[in-house]
């Protein structure tokens, strides 16, 4: 039995369940959020204990997978209307900055342009300085892939460390040319 699998889901006060066939809703105070639940992986709502149990029909390598992984889809959907998800992403370098206006995200970054990014819908993004962006959802994938996309257009390089990486990330730094003795 997957060890993530068997743990039920416990439903915070505020936050609404409901299981109609194979798609599983949930909403809460920041959104709602739905997931279609493969064949063979059932999902059942106990409402005295206030939970939700996934189980799965047969034990293939397929269903087990399976199992797990529907079980952090649905806590991730629940902690996600309750509580959201955020990431935050440092801008670093001469000039480098962001702007945000009309559900639009500009980056200046080093290019001859400015990038401009649409904000995707259920995504809230925050602009606090020039250098910092936050993005806050209740989707944790959808946060996920927009901070990806964001800071997939000017990674961090190795050498000054310039670019947009994660709050908290460690760029590991090369040294540049050594200039030895000539002789």
């Amino acid at each position: 039995m997957s060890r993530i699998g068997k743990m039920p889901i416990a439903i915070p006060k505020g936050v609404e369940v409901s299981v109609a066939g194979s798609t599983v809703t949930v909403k809460g105070k920041l959104g709602q959020l739905d997931l279609g639940v493969e064949s063979g992986v059932e999902v059942q709502h106990e409402t005295d204990s206030k939970s939700l149990v996934v189980s799965r029909s047969a034990n293939t390598k397929r269903h087990r997978a399976l199992h797990g992984l529907t079980r952090a889809l649905l806590n991730n959907m629940v902690t996600g209307v309750s509580k959201g998800f955020s990431k935050r992403l440092e801008i670093i370098g001469t000039g480098y900055n962001a702007k945000l206006a009309n559900r639009e995200l500009t980056l200046q970054i080093g290019y001859c342009h400015p990038v401009n990014m649409t904000i995707p819908e259920g995504l809230e993004v925050k602009v606090p300085n020039p250098t910092r962006v936050e993005i806050i959802g209740a989707d944790k994938q959808l946060v996920g892939q927009f901070a990806a996309n964001v800071r997939g257009v000017r990674p961090p390089e190795v050498y000054k460390g310039k670019g947009i990486k994660y709050q908290g990330e460690i760029i590991r730094r090369k040294a540049g040319k050594a200039l030895g003795d000539k002789k």
